[in-house]
């Protein structure tokens, strides 16, 4: 069993036609096992932390989203595209995929997109971010009373708000990846929310 999850934290699936989209993942991500897939073929892929979906691949991008939320609701899905409508972006990320990426991005920023994603936040840009939060529960107030925070979850707060991926943060602060995750998980609880994007952009965590 152990080693099943540790296989599903290292594989990650990408639905694209373009070989070299396929390569270039395969490169800037070495730490995962990129893993060419078809579309129907992806829903039987097992152990898979998440899918990319190059969105030019298809033409019906939202069918496919709804197919997987149906058939593997646990599956986490990334998809890459060059729109940059913010109510098409939402659209994406409210039928099912856990984040939208730019095509143009650079080498940090599909880092910092996959890391996010794995650790089961939204990655979308900010304007998106900020009217899904507006839209749901999880976005709001648990409380008008302000938490406190440690030494060292203030120093994991100011570089998650810089937007340091969670191996960023490991090295910066010279602890490993599993003890920046239970800082984060924490820091989540005190505030009241369900992700690490709206944790970075919530009133409480606006700390100079």
């Amino acid at each position: 069993m152990e080693e099943d999850a540790t296989a599903q934290m290292d594989r990650m699936g990408v639905i694209a036609t373009d070989p070299l989209r396929v390569l270039g993942l395969k490169v800037l991500l070495p730490e995962l096992e990129v893993v060419h897939l078809s579309g129907p073929g992806a829903l039987g892929e097992a152990h898979l932390a998440l899918v990319v979906i190059d969105s030019s691949c298809t033409t019906h991008l939202f069918e496919l989203i709804a197919t997987f939320r149906h058939l593997r609701p646990q599956m986490k899905l990334l998809v890459l595209g060059n729109q940059t409508d913010p109510a098409y972006i939402q659209r994406v990320v409210g039928t099912g995929a856990r984040g939208y990426l730019s095509l143009a991005a650079g080498e940090s920023e599909i880092r910092m997109a996959v890391d996010v994603v794995r650790d089961g936040s939204v990655w979308a840009p900010r304007k998106v971010l900020a009217r899904l939060l507006d839209s749901k529960p999880g976005g709001s107030l648990a409380s008008n009373t302000p938490p406190h925070f440690t030494a060292r979850e203030l120093e994991v707060l100011t570089l998650l708000r810089a937007g340091r991926s969670n191996q960023e943060i490991s090295v910066a602060l010279a602890i490993d990846k599993s003890t920046v995750k239970a800082h984060i998980g924490r820091l989540l609880r005190k505030v009241g929310v369900n992700n690490r994007i709206a944790l970075t952009m919530h009133p409480f965590t606006q700390i100079e």
